[in-house]
């Protein structure tokens, strides 16, 4: 259960010996909290090359059986890209991508065991706020993202991205999405970059330059998704520097995790009822404007 701890989270180092310096000083443990935790920069970087590694290989243990099924059967189309089976198992590879990114990472940051996994992170809300009014916080800074999203979004303008056209294939890849968007993304996402990398480089370089690292790495891989889109680009920026910023501030991972939970869940929500939303206003108009509003926030994962 997640508490309101405000003490120093994760234990000290087991092996670190009590006794007396050279100095004739007293050697006490040190004590790891989620902005110095006990892994280093080498190991934040290995965690954050393992989540991009699962994110482009595990997908594959789910493709490769489908193009050989069809290589036996009716040939690999040309128009593979526009498959419906192979969208929809592209998106559904991404769960155990993240499922794996999870277990791969946790061997590095606990030392196997040693140090506890989430108390590492700060998986708590900050001793000045309640759970009730962390997560009233946190819905009005995501509410307030998603419509600076819509206004960015709509003044900028951009083409179709890729993600576009994946939920635009079939309603089962738009259910995958939503689900993957919702379920696996925001947690695993805020562990790798604000909880993991953004201390280590906090620790090595101070605040402000891990802002911008983080900010820029998190945005950045996304771009590929959203190259011809400069305005989604921007938006998902804005998301980055606002969720780091806020794990700057309150030290802790919990918040970042929710923010980012609850801004792709109103996405998430629009994009499974959007269908069937559209195919009421064609019977009557009960809803106007929904499906334009749903246009826009399709762009914003």
């Amino acid at each position: 259960m997640v508490t309101n701890d405000p003490s120093p989270l994760p234990r000290t180092l087991p092996d670190t010996p009590v006794g007396l310096s050279e100095h004739g000083t007293i050697d006490l443990p040190r004590v790891f909290t989620p902005d110095d935790p006990p892994w280093g920069l080498g190991k934040a970087l290995l965690s954050w090359f393992i989540s991009v590694a699962c994110l482009l290989l595990v997908p594959l243990v789910l493709i490769i059986p489908y193009f050989v099924y069809l290589a036996l059967t009716t040939g690999v189309p040309e128009t593979i890209a526009q498959d419906k089976t192979f969208l929809v198992l592209s998106i559904l590879g991404v769960i155990p991508a993240h499922a794996l990114t999870l277990a791969a990472v946790w061997p590095l940051i606990t030392n196997w065991g040693r140090f506890p996994f989430w108390r590492s992170f700060g998986f708590t809300w900050p001793p000045s706020l309640t759970p009730w009014k962390g997560v009233g916080l946190c819905f009005a800074v995501a509410a307030l993202l998603l419509l600076l999203g819509l206004v960015v979004t709509n003044f900028v303008g951009g083409g179709k991205t890729q993600l576009d056209a994946l939920i635009e294939s079939s309603y089962q890849a738009r259910i995958a999405v939503a689900f993957l968007a919702f379920a696996t993304a925001p947690l695993v996402e805020e562990v790798v970059y604000r909880g993991i990398l953004y201390p280590t480089l906090r620790r090595a370089l101070g605040v402000a330059w891990a802002i911008i690292i983080i900010s820029f790495l998190f945005a950045g891989v996304h771009v590929l998704q959203y190259y011809n889109n400069i305005g989604v680009i921007i938006v998902i920026t804005i998301l980055s520097i606002t969720l780091t910023v806020i794990r700057a501030w309150s030290g802790r991972l919990l918040p970042t995790v929710v923010i980012h939970l609850i801004f792709n869940g109103i996405q998430s929500l629009i994009l499974v009822f959007e269908p069937l939303v559209r195919k009421s206003e064609n019977i009557t108009p009960s809803v106007p404007g929904f499906t334009q509003l749903s246009a826009l926030l399709n762009h914003l994962f």
